[in-house]
């Protein structure tokens, strides 16, 4: 698929996660479905000799060591979006993704906090009868919104 970046971006990233194993599998997809970075809130990463593309060097990750300190650096008009198992989450099939959005996952053992939870502008979720690891639920999100919003790939992508 060839696109340009012409509406808008995305970036994910996970509160806490669990294992850095994760978050390395989180960033190469990340890459390949068009995120223009990754981010981690109150653990960091350590990077992964399983990274055989060098996903570091084509697309960021920061790291934040709180809540406050993302929701204080997201950037102008972008979209807090909750991915998490709750009963008023939205079906990422029903989801009409925002132009601007940052994806936000908790850990598989966690997951979000209810007062994180309450700062995010929409909450989503995957159907199931269980919780998926983190890496494979940030890869789903990803590609609905690369498959519904098809011009959010980055020019690397074009060639």
């Amino acid at each position: 698929m060839k696109t340009k970046n012409t509406e808008g971006y995305c970036a994910i990233g996970v509160y806490k996660g669990k294992t850095e194993h994760n978050i390395g599998t989180l960033w190469r997809s990340a890459f390949v479905l068009g995120a223009a970075y990754i981010f981690t809130v109150g653990k960091k990463y350590k990077k992964q000799s399983s990274d055989v593309v060098k996903t570091w060097s084509r697309i960021p990750l920061f790291h934040y060591k709180t809540f406050e300190d993302l929701t204080n650096n997201i950037p102008h008009d972008c979209r807090l979006v909750g991915v998490e198992i709750t009963d008023d989450a939205q079906f990422l099939d029903e989801f009409d993704h925002p132009k601007r959005a940052i994806y936000l996952l908790g850990a598989e053992d966690d997951g979000l906090p209810k007062e994180v939870l309450e700062k995010c502008h929409y909450v989503i979720k995957i159907p199931g009868n269980s919780s998926l690891n983190v890496a494979v639920t940030g890869s789903i999100v990803l590609h609905d919104r690369v498959t519904k919003v098809p011009t959010v790939l980055p020019p690397h992508h074009n060639k």
